[in-house]
Order: C-alpha cells, then sequence, then structure tokens
C-alpha cells in the first residue's frame, strides 16, 4: 500500500520587516479593507523602493498600493499610525538647536506654561502640515503628564485627560486673540472671518495630534488589538445604521453612487445570462422522449419580459430615519432597473412622496424635505405602522397588484399598538412580491413595543444593520 502523502507544514510568515508588512495586511483585511495578495506584493515593492526614512511619503506609497476607495483612507490611516508609529517610548522637548539636551522650556507638570508655547508655537507656525519635531514632543509630554492613568491590565493613557487638561476651549481664544493681533489694530471682517476658521483649524489638528499620541502609547501599553477594538473608525459601510453619528450617516450617504453602479452592474450582468432562458427541463425530457432521448433538443424558458414596479413603504420616524433615507437614496439611484418606482412615507401616517425623488432631484435635499413638506403624521408623531397601513389602503387602495413588488423599511416598533396585521396580510397578498428590511438587530426583535413576531409570519424579514447589509439583501432582491 502506498504511503499516505501529508502536507508539508506551511511556511509561517516571515519576521522583520516583511513580516510586520503581512501583520499590517491582515489588520487591514481585519477591519474591512480588503487587500488582495497582487496588493500585498505592490505593498513590498512600495517598500523596499521607498524605505523607511520619511514617514508620510511611506503612508502614501502604501495607501496608493493597498487602497481601492478613497472612503477608507480615515480607516487607513488610523491602521497606518497604529502599525507605523511616529516613535516609541516617552518623547522629549528638544532645542531647534542641533543638540541632544533637553530644553529650558515649561516642566511637564506646568500646563499653564505648555498653553502658552502651545499658543505661540500654533501662532507662529504658518502651516501644521509641516508640524516640527518639538510640537509633537510638547504634545506627547502633555499626554505623558496629564493623560496618563493606571487601569485593571496597567498604565494607561487618556485623550479626554490630556484635551481636558489642556481646555482646547480658551486655548482657541488665545490663539485667536494671537492671530488677530497679527492683522493690526482694526482687523477686517474678512481678516476676522480667517482667523477663526484657522485657529479653529489648528485646534482641531491640535485634538487629532492628542488622540493620535493616546492611542500610540496606549498600544505600546496594552497592545494594538487593545486600540483597534475602541480606536478605530469603522469603514462608513460597516458602520450600523441605528447608532451612527450625523458626522457617519453624511459619510455612508457618500457611498451611495458606487454602491448603486456596482449592484446595476450585477443585475445587467445577471440578465445578460438569463436573456437566453433557463432549461426548461420538463419540455426537454417530453420533446426528447420521441428519439429516446437522443439526441436532446434543448428547450429553454421564456425570459420574463417586463421589469416589475417598485412601491417602498418606509418608516421616517427619528429612531429609524437614517437607515430609511439610505436606503431611498439607493432605491433612488437603482430607479432604472424597475419600470415604475413609487414611494410612500410614514410616522403614524402615510403619504405618496414619489415627487421627491424626480430623476433630477438632489437624493440628499429630497429626503430632507420628506418631514418637512409630507404628511406623514396626524396624530401624536409616534410611530404607528398599524394607522399608517390603514391610511395606505385608505388612500391608495390600487396600488399594488400582481406586477408590484413591496419593500417595507422600518424596526417594526408600533409604540404597543394595534398592529393591523391583517392589512399588511392583505398588501402582501396583493403584491408579487413582499420584503421588509430591518435595521435592528435580529436578537431584539420581538423586544419591548417591537411587533416584529407578528409581521414576520406574513412577510419574509431581512436584518439590514449596515451599508454593506443592505446591499447583500438589495442585491438578492433585484429582479433579473
Amino acid at each position: 500500500m502506498a504511503a499516505r502523502r501529508t502536507r508539508p507544514p506551511q511556511p509561517l510568515a516571515p519576521h522583520g520587516i516583511p513580516g510586520h508588512l503581512v501583520e499590517f495586511v491582515e489588520a487591514l483585511r481585519g477591519v474591512g479593507i480588503a487587500v488582495g495578495p497582487s496588493e500585498t506584493v505592490d505593498a513590498g515593492r512600495v517598500m523596499a523602493t521607498l524605505g523607511l526614512v520619511d514617514r508620510e511619503v511611506l503612508r502614501e506609497g502604501l495607501a496608493c498600493a493597498v487602497m481601492r476607495r478613497a472612503e477608507h483612507r480615515e480607516t487607513y490611516d488610523a491602521m497606518f499610525d497604529l502599525w507605523f508609529p511616529a516613535a516609541l517610548g516617552a518623547r522629549t522637548v528638544v532645542d531647534d538647536e542641533d543638540s541632544d539636551d533637553e530644553s529650558d522650556g515649561p516642566p511637564p507638570q506646568d500646563i499653564e506654561g505648555l498653553r502658552d508655547a502651545l499658543v505661540q508655537m500654533l501662532t507662529d507656525n504658518p502651516d501644521l502640515a509641516n508640524v516640527d519635531d518639538r510640537l509633537a514632543a510638547m504634545i506627547a509630554q502633555i499626554v505623558e503628564s496629564f493623560g496618563r492613568y493606571n487601569s485593571s491590565r496597567g498604565p494607561s493613557y487618556s485623550s479626554y485627560q490630556a484635551l481636558k487638561a489642556m481646555a482646547l476651549d480658551e486655548l482657541e481664544g488665545r490663539l485667536l486673540a494671537g492671530l488677530l493681533a497679527g492683522y493690526g489694530d482694526d482687523p477686517t471682517p474678512t481678516q476676522q472671518e480667517i482667523a477663526k476658521a484657522l485657529a479653529a483649524k489648528r485646534v482641531s489638528q491640535l485634538r487629532r495630534m492628542v488622540e493620535g499620541e493616546t492611542k500610540r502609547r496606549t498600544a505600546e501599553q496594552l497592545g494594538r488589538e487593545h486600540v483597534q477594538m475602541y480606536g478605530i473608525p469603522q469603514l462608513s459601510e460597516n458602520v450600523e445604521f441605528l447608532r451612527a453619528s450625523g458626522e457617519q450617516l453624511r459619510q455612508m450617504r457618500r457611498v451611495v453612487a458606487p454602491l448603486a453602479r456596482t449592484l446595476a452592474s450585477r443585475l445587467a450582468a445577471r440578465r445578460r445570462r438569463a436573456r437566453a432562458g433557463e432549461i426548461d427541463m420538463r419540455k426537454t425530457l417530453r420533446k426528447s422522449m420521441s428519439t429516446g432521448g437522443v439526441p436532446i433538443d434543448v428547450v429553454l424558458k421564456k425570459p420574463r419580459p417586463a421589469r416589475p414596479e417598485l412601491v417602498v413603504l418606509c418608516d421616517v420616524s427619528g429612531s429609524v430615519a437614517g437607515f430609511s433615507h439610505f436606503t431611498l437614496m439607493l432605491v433612488s439611484a437603482l430607479r432604472q432597473q424597475f419600470s415604475r418606482v413609487r414611494v410612500f412615507a410614514f410616522i403614524d401616517t402615510t403619504d405618496e412622496v414619489t415627487e421627491l425623488f424626480g430623476p433630477e432631484a438632489d437624493l440628499a435635499v429630497a429626503v430632507q424635505r420628506i418631514t418637512r413638506e409630507a404628511g406623514v403624521y396626524t396624530r401624536d408623531g409616534h410611530s404607528d405602522y398599524g394607522h399608517a397601513f390603514v391610511s395606505f389602503l385608505d388612500k391608495y387602495p390600487n396600488v399594488l397588484s400582481p406586477r408590484s413588488s413591496l419593500l417595507v423599511l422600518g424596526d417594526g416598533r408600533n409604540n404597543y399598538r394595534n398592529p393591523e396585521v391583517d392589512l399588511l396580510t392583505h398588501m402582501v397578498t396583493a403584491s408579487r412580491h413582499a420584503h421588509w428590511l430591518n435595521p435592528e438587530p435580529k436578537h431584539l426583535w420581538g423586544s419591548g413595543d417591537s411587533a416584529v413576531p407578528r409581521y414576520e409570519g406574513v412577510i419574509t424579514m431581512h436584518e439590514c444593520r449596515s451599508a454593506k447589509q443592505l446591499a447583500g439583501v438589495i442585491d438578492q432582491l433585484l429582479p433579473v
């Protein structure tokens, strides 16, 4: 009997700089940035060519090699700072002269002296993009002196404590006064606005420097994985709708267009493959019986001749407004994939808002106009799915038909009111397809005032917590 061949052990990741680069690529994949083998090879060539002398040049070079989408840049920068830190350990302030001795600046505990030195440095520095080592070392000194604390896992650092000690609001006021003094005794309104904007920008940059230094020192003490859990911004497509901040929602809306283009291209490819029709096994076998199956004459099914109509019924109440608005923008961008799209919004009463989503409309403006101009509430302004279904069927009884696909958006939280399940059943029966997209985690369905278990019995419900998950669901539901 031949000896059984065993698979040789796989080599471990190389050590040194190559191993560090491999670990960096794996970390990028861990946060959702897709980096393939070819991009990894390109990154290695970039590092070999550029070297490690200029950190910012290396940052840009690796970004060109591994990044595919510009909206991932913030996450990439945070990961680069974590894996390629600006320094190791504590940093000290040095003289501007070529000397290794510590300067005669304010001692670490003198926060007032540090603030004065910062104001002078920020006022004299024309562009913080070219920050000198002395300012970076001063930030490190503030973090070491005022941001350090003892946690259950050992020494750690808090950007909140460091920023609180710096009193940035007061610092911004002093910086503004210093900038205005440079314009003379009577600065013009334009000069005042320029000084205000510049002061706010420099303080914002200062805040980011403190946060970056805090993450660097925390990673040294507690490990990169600890910082990666809470200190790395999520990709916009992975942020949960119900937990997203206003800024995160604005970033998510910027991914609507590329997301719609991707879904539309996938649908076009599926339609090209389905244009000839699928094999009709029953008719193929019946036609081949007369010849005993030799040869087999393949009979194809006729492709569907028309695109379906889409009817969207969405909850725009405060709890799920961000999810509904994003989904409406995505559906509007995909409107060419349907013969007709009609959009209805509700809080406790349903009103049609299709005209707000015309071909030339600004989608971001359209979603903001819904609650201002549409009659989406006539009661107390709290979600009432039951009354929304009642008003929908009363005002628009003939909207749904066997050619219609019904899409309901909302979390199903009905404030303990009558859910009118029978009306939803009638709407589902009147439609060709019916699906419900829910932004809540599935383990919360049915908790508190959620009527999801009752609705789930009559309509197919999908969990859509993030833009990435939503895109996957929409991709499956798009008609062929």
